[in-house]
């Protein structure tokens, strides 16, 4: 035991997992109206918080609504697509889907992976 766990009591707690994986799913959207795709956003969040596997951050929409984005972390990025993509494919508001699942923090040469989702 070194000096300063000595005189501190230890390392204390260990940190919360980091949550730096990503599932960002890039979509068409096309519609004025944003409440169908707030509804959607109010399921993932739902669904995320109680299975456990991360957070559902936001999303980003053009001014136009001609596309978007919605942004999901967690500590593994693979748990998180898994419990997300039934309701993203199941869903008629956004088209053309495509996953990209981050296994890291958004560095250069971290390790990402695209699916196309059912529409």
């Amino acid at each position: 035991m070194g000096f300063f766990s000595r005189l501190f009591g230890g390392r204390g707690p260990s940190p919360p997992p980091k949550r730096e994986h990503a599932v960002i799913v890039h979509f068409k959207y096309g519609h004025t109206d944003l409440g169908p795709l707030f509804q959607l956003e109010e399921q993932l969040e739902h669904l995320i918080a109680e299975s456990g596997v991360g957070e559902y951050d936001g999303n980003e929409v053009a001014v136009d609504s001609s596309d978007g984005a919605l942004y999901m972390y967690g500590p593994d990025a693979d748990k998180l697509f898994a419990v997300v993509r039934p309701i993203l494919e199941r869903n008629t508001v956004i088209r053309e889907a495509v996953a990209t699942l981050r296994y890291g923090p958004p560095v250069d040469g971290v390790k990402c992976v695209e699916v196309r989702l059912a529409s």
